[in-house]
Protein backbone atom coordinates (compact mmCIF):
# COMPACT_ATOMS: atom_id res chain seq x y z
CA UNK A 1 0.00 0.00 0.00
CA UNK A 2 1.52 3.20 -0.86
CA UNK A 3 2.13 6.08 1.59
CA UNK A 4 1.46 9.03 -0.37
CA UNK A 5 -2.36 9.94 -0.40
CA UNK A 6 -4.57 10.09 -3.26
CA UNK A 7 -7.12 11.91 -4.95
CA UNK A 8 -10.12 10.51 -6.87
CA UNK A 9 -11.31 12.10 -9.71
CA UNK A 10 -15.01 11.16 -10.16
CA UNK A 11 -16.30 11.90 -13.95
CA UNK A 12 -13.26 13.53 -15.77
CA UNK A 13 -13.03 15.25 -18.49
CA UNK A 14 -10.42 17.49 -20.31
CA UNK A 15 -11.51 20.45 -17.97
CA UNK A 16 -12.14 21.27 -14.71
CA UNK A 17 -11.16 17.70 -13.58
CA UNK A 18 -8.19 17.36 -15.51
CA UNK A 19 -7.19 20.98 -13.95
CA UNK A 20 -7.97 19.43 -10.60
CA UNK A 21 -6.23 16.25 -11.29
CA UNK A 22 -3.16 18.34 -12.25
CA UNK A 23 -3.38 20.74 -9.32
CA UNK A 24 -3.27 18.33 -6.70
CA UNK A 25 -1.16 16.39 -8.50
CA UNK A 26 1.36 18.63 -8.27
CA UNK A 27 0.64 19.14 -4.65
CA UNK A 28 1.48 15.62 -3.80
CA UNK A 29 -0.75 13.64 -4.09
CA UNK A 30 -1.19 10.30 -5.85
CA UNK A 31 -4.24 10.58 -8.47
CA UNK A 32 -7.01 8.70 -9.95
CA UNK A 33 -9.07 9.18 -12.20
CA UNK A 34 -12.48 7.52 -12.79
CA UNK A 35 -14.29 8.17 -16.09
CA UNK A 36 -17.33 6.29 -17.85
CA UNK A 37 -15.23 5.22 -20.92
CA UNK A 38 -11.62 4.54 -20.84
CA UNK A 39 -10.87 6.33 -24.47
CA UNK A 40 -9.40 9.25 -23.26
CA UNK A 41 -7.41 7.88 -20.48
CA UNK A 42 -3.87 7.17 -22.45
CA UNK A 43 -3.69 10.95 -23.30
CA UNK A 44 -4.81 11.96 -19.24
CA UNK A 45 -2.15 9.81 -18.28
CA UNK A 46 0.67 10.85 -20.18
CA UNK A 47 -0.35 14.37 -19.61
CA UNK A 48 -0.36 13.95 -16.00
CA UNK A 49 3.18 11.71 -16.73
CA UNK A 50 4.73 14.95 -17.96
CA UNK A 51 4.36 16.56 -15.01
CA UNK A 52 6.14 14.09 -12.70
CA UNK A 53 2.37 13.50 -11.37
CA UNK A 54 2.02 9.54 -10.28
CA UNK A 55 -1.58 8.48 -11.88
CA UNK A 56 -3.92 5.87 -12.50
CA UNK A 57 -7.20 5.37 -14.60
CA UNK A 58 -10.21 3.36 -14.27
CA UNK A 59 -13.52 3.59 -16.11
CA UNK A 60 -17.00 3.55 -14.29
CA UNK A 61 -20.17 4.41 -15.62
CA UNK A 62 -21.00 6.60 -12.12
CA UNK A 63 -24.50 5.42 -12.65
CA UNK A 64 -23.31 1.70 -12.43
CA UNK A 65 -23.84 1.85 -8.71
CA UNK A 66 -21.89 -1.40 -7.96
CA UNK A 67 -19.07 -0.79 -10.82
CA UNK A 68 -18.25 2.88 -8.98
CA UNK A 69 -18.23 1.24 -5.30
CA UNK A 70 -15.87 -1.40 -6.69
CA UNK A 71 -13.32 0.76 -8.35
CA UNK A 72 -13.33 3.29 -5.27
CA UNK A 73 -12.53 0.18 -3.22
CA UNK A 74 -9.87 -0.95 -5.48
CA UNK A 75 -8.28 2.65 -5.33
CA UNK A 76 -8.54 2.35 -1.99
CA UNK A 77 -6.37 -0.40 -1.12
CA UNK A 78 -3.63 0.68 -2.74
CA UNK A 79 -3.21 3.65 -0.08
CA UNK A 80 -5.77 6.05 1.91
CA UNK A 81 -7.98 7.99 -0.30
CA UNK A 82 -7.22 11.43 1.46
CA UNK A 83 -9.81 13.58 -0.74
CA UNK A 84 -12.48 12.78 -3.40
CA UNK A 85 -13.89 14.94 -5.60
CA UNK A 86 -17.15 14.83 -7.21
CA UNK A 87 -16.95 16.85 -11.09
CA UNK A 88 -19.69 14.84 -13.68
CA UNK A 89 -22.50 17.07 -14.76
CA UNK A 90 -26.49 16.01 -15.80
CA UNK A 91 -26.14 14.47 -19.22
CA UNK A 92 -29.93 14.77 -19.75
CA UNK A 93 -31.29 18.15 -21.71
CA UNK A 94 -33.27 20.29 -20.06
CA UNK A 95 -36.88 20.14 -19.75
CA UNK A 96 -39.05 22.95 -18.66
CA UNK A 97 -40.26 22.89 -14.90
CA UNK A 98 -43.43 24.07 -16.54
CA UNK A 99 -43.34 20.69 -18.67
CA UNK A 100 -41.82 18.45 -15.67
CA UNK A 101 -43.54 15.89 -13.76
CA UNK A 102 -42.86 14.00 -11.24
CA UNK A 103 -41.15 11.06 -12.85
CA UNK A 104 -38.60 13.32 -15.18
CA UNK A 105 -37.98 15.19 -12.11
CA UNK A 106 -36.65 12.15 -10.55
CA UNK A 107 -34.78 11.23 -13.26
CA UNK A 108 -32.49 14.41 -13.35
CA UNK A 109 -31.31 13.00 -9.89
CA UNK A 110 -29.52 10.12 -11.46
CA UNK A 111 -26.60 13.01 -11.42
CA UNK A 112 -26.75 13.15 -7.14
CA UNK A 113 -27.10 9.14 -6.19
CA UNK A 114 -23.67 8.48 -7.76
CA UNK A 115 -22.05 11.79 -4.98
CA UNK A 116 -24.08 9.89 -2.27
CA UNK A 117 -22.42 6.34 -3.38
CA UNK A 118 -19.27 7.64 -3.69
CA UNK A 119 -19.14 9.25 0.06
CA UNK A 120 -20.70 6.45 1.38
CA UNK A 121 -17.73 4.19 0.14
CA UNK A 122 -14.77 6.53 1.03
CA UNK A 123 -16.03 8.31 4.19
CA UNK A 124 -15.70 5.74 7.03
CA UNK A 125 -12.21 5.32 6.41
CA UNK A 126 -11.80 8.81 6.60
CA UNK A 127 -13.66 9.36 9.68
CA UNK A 128 -11.72 6.83 11.18
CA UNK A 129 -8.28 8.38 10.57
CA UNK A 130 -9.61 11.79 11.48
CA UNK A 131 -8.45 13.52 8.35
CA UNK A 132 -9.96 13.60 4.59
CA UNK A 133 -11.86 16.18 2.38
CA UNK A 134 -14.89 15.65 0.07
CA UNK A 135 -15.54 18.64 -3.11
CA UNK A 136 -18.27 18.29 -5.33
CA UNK A 137 -18.76 20.99 -8.62
CA UNK A 138 -22.66 22.37 -9.00
CA UNK A 139 -24.20 24.83 -10.69
CA UNK A 140 -25.43 28.35 -9.95
CA UNK A 141 -28.44 27.34 -10.79
CA UNK A 142 -28.50 25.85 -6.81
CA UNK A 143 -28.45 29.39 -5.71
CA UNK A 144 -29.76 31.36 -8.41
CA UNK A 145 -33.08 31.13 -10.81
CA UNK A 146 -32.14 29.96 -13.92
CA UNK A 147 -35.16 29.11 -15.62
CA UNK A 148 -33.47 27.92 -18.96
CA UNK A 149 -32.19 24.64 -17.14
CA UNK A 150 -35.56 23.54 -16.14
CA UNK A 151 -35.97 20.27 -14.34
CA UNK A 152 -32.03 20.03 -14.42
CA UNK A 153 -32.07 22.75 -11.21
CA UNK A 154 -33.86 20.72 -9.00
CA UNK A 155 -30.78 17.85 -8.46
CA UNK A 156 -28.61 20.96 -8.77
CA UNK A 157 -30.06 22.80 -5.60
CA UNK A 158 -30.11 18.96 -3.56
CA UNK A 159 -25.87 18.54 -4.48
CA UNK A 160 -25.17 22.27 -3.16
CA UNK A 161 -27.06 21.28 -0.09
CA UNK A 162 -25.76 17.94 0.47
CA UNK A 163 -22.53 19.26 0.34
CA UNK A 164 -23.30 22.80 2.68
CA UNK A 165 -25.00 20.19 5.15
CA UNK A 166 -21.83 17.57 5.18
CA UNK A 167 -19.71 20.31 5.70
CA UNK A 168 -21.86 21.88 8.65
CA UNK A 169 -22.44 17.79 10.08
CA UNK A 170 -18.82 16.72 9.24
CA UNK A 171 -17.65 20.05 11.86
CA UNK A 172 -14.58 18.54 14.28
CA UNK A 173 -14.08 15.07 12.33
CA UNK A 174 -11.31 16.21 10.80
CA UNK A 175 -12.54 15.43 7.57
CA UNK A 176 -13.57 18.47 4.97
CA UNK A 177 -16.50 18.92 2.73
CA UNK A 178 -17.23 21.63 -0.21
CA UNK A 179 -18.55 22.60 -3.25
CA UNK A 180 -17.70 24.57 -5.77
CA UNK A 181 -20.74 26.90 -6.95
CA UNK A 182 -19.65 27.57 -10.57
CA UNK A 183 -21.71 30.21 -13.17
CA UNK A 184 -19.80 29.95 -16.27
CA UNK A 185 -18.75 28.18 -19.29
CA UNK A 186 -15.78 26.29 -18.08
CA UNK A 187 -12.42 26.47 -21.08
CA UNK A 188 -11.04 22.99 -22.47
CA UNK A 189 -14.51 21.41 -21.22
CA UNK A 190 -16.28 19.30 -23.68
CA UNK A 191 -19.51 21.84 -23.62
CA UNK A 192 -17.08 25.08 -23.73
CA UNK A 193 -15.89 23.14 -27.10
CA UNK A 194 -19.61 22.80 -28.20
CA UNK A 195 -20.36 25.99 -27.59
CA UNK A 196 -18.05 27.68 -29.05
CA UNK A 197 -18.16 25.67 -32.12
CA UNK A 198 -21.73 27.16 -33.13
CA UNK A 199 -21.55 30.76 -32.08
CA UNK A 200 -24.73 31.20 -34.46
CA UNK A 201 -26.37 29.04 -32.17
CA UNK A 202 -24.91 29.98 -28.56
CA UNK A 203 -24.10 33.55 -29.24
CA UNK A 204 -20.92 35.14 -28.05
CA UNK A 205 -19.06 33.72 -24.70
CA UNK A 206 -17.23 36.87 -24.28
CA UNK A 207 -17.13 36.93 -20.60
CA UNK A 208 -19.15 34.23 -19.86
CA UNK A 209 -15.89 31.51 -19.88
CA UNK A 210 -13.71 30.52 -16.46
CA UNK A 211 -10.16 29.47 -16.40
CA UNK A 212 -10.42 25.68 -14.99
CA UNK A 213 -6.84 25.95 -13.50
CA UNK A 214 -8.41 28.83 -11.48
CA UNK A 215 -11.07 26.75 -10.16
CA UNK A 216 -8.81 24.21 -8.82
CA UNK A 217 -6.66 26.80 -7.77
CA UNK A 218 -9.61 27.83 -5.36
CA UNK A 219 -10.41 24.00 -4.70
CA UNK A 220 -7.03 23.75 -3.22
CA UNK A 221 -7.03 27.18 -1.34
CA UNK A 222 -10.55 25.28 0.28
CA UNK A 223 -8.85 22.39 0.94
CA UNK A 224 -6.19 23.68 2.61
CA UNK A 225 -7.60 26.38 4.97
CA UNK A 226 -10.98 24.47 5.31
CA UNK A 227 -12.56 27.73 5.89
CA UNK A 228 -16.05 27.75 3.90
CA UNK A 229 -18.40 25.58 2.65
CA UNK A 230 -18.65 26.99 -0.29
CA UNK A 231 -17.33 29.24 -3.36
CA UNK A 232 -19.75 30.66 -5.73
CA UNK A 233 -18.49 31.73 -9.43
CA UNK A 234 -20.91 33.72 -10.75
CA UNK A 235 -20.30 35.25 -14.16
CA UNK A 236 -23.89 35.85 -15.07
CA UNK A 237 -24.97 38.69 -12.12
CA UNK A 238 -23.95 41.49 -14.45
Amino acid sequence: MSSTPTVVIVGVGPGLSMSMARRFGSEGFRVALISRSEARHEGYLKDLAVQGIDASAYAADITDRARLRSVLAEIASDGDIELAYYGPGPTEQPIPLTETDATTAQSAFAWVWPAVDMVHEVLPAMRTRGTGALLFAGGLSSVRPMPMLGHLALPSAALRNYAVTLNADLADSGVYAATLTIGGLIERGDIHTMVTADPARFGSMEGRTLNPDDLAATAWDMYRTRDRAEEVFDLFSG
